[in-house]
């Protein structure tokens, strides 16, 4: 056999023996390379809790806006209580001279307050007072009108009709108020404030006798003389 037969035969016998051999089986994944996302092998995979949804801010109600604060009506005037001690006092008078309350102290006194000098129902009224004067000094009584009027209006007052009984200014409002005979007053639907047609009967201990209120002219003069005689 040449060299060269004998070297073909061992190649042929080489690639004989290399295809008997079988190929490698490919190696098993170890428990290490196992998904992350399956559990191992005997084990649960505990589940995971749901988060929560988140609450809500619980919205308060909105407030409603508070209602702007009225304007107070006008202060009612002061009840003048019979019994109660009169006030006091010290206001011009027609002349401009100055009257006080202790001026008529021991003796009975009459105050009526009117509205305005020189109108129809206020005329009648002190005429009818000035009428009845000497009616009411025989039974200790003396009588002033009271009103807002400049001293200057009442000494118009007093020459127009020849009123015989003081007339008091009381401009600032002072002396009716505390009589009660300031406050509200009604005349065509307007309201405004203004005087109060008022006579009080003092006694001569300075006590408030009677009161008499939303005055009507007619006959009132002889009403407070009846009860001045009985005082």
């Amino acid at each position: 056999m040449s060299k060269q037969t004998r070297e073909k035969s061992s190649k042929s016998k080489a690639a004989a023996k290399a295809g008997n051999k079988l190929p490698a089986r490919p190696a098993k994944p170890s428990a290490a390379a196992a998904p992350a996302n399956k559990p191992a092998a005997g084990k649960v995979a505990a589940a995971k809790p749901m988060p929560k949804p988140a609450k809500k801010a619980a919205t308060a109600p909105a407030k409603p806006a508070k209602a702007a604060k009225k304007p107070s009506p006008p202060a009612a005037a002061p009840a003048l209580a019979e019994g109660a001690r009169a006030p006091d006092f010290a206001l011009a008078r027609d002349g401009g001279e100055i009257l006080k309350l202790a001026d008529c102290s021991g003796q009975k006194l009459v105050i009526f307050f009117y509205p305005r000098a020189n109108t129809p129902g206020c005329t009648r009224e002190a005429i009818d007072f000035s009428r009845l004067k000497k009616d009411f000094a025989a039974c200790g009584t003396r009588v002033i009108g009271v009103s807002a009027d400049s001293v200057k209006a009442q000494d118009s007052f007093r020459d127009k009709h020849q009123l015989t009984t003081p007339l008091l200014s009381d401009p600032t409002h002072a002396m009716l108020e505390a009589y009660g005979a300031w406050g509200e007053k009604s005349l065509y639907g307007r309201k405004f404030e203004g005087i109060l047609r008022t006579t009080v009967l003092i006694g001569s201990d300075g006590h408030i006798a009677k009161v008499w209120r939303n005055v009507k002219v007619d006959g009132h003069a002889e009403q407070v003389l009846a009860a001045a005689r009985e005082l």
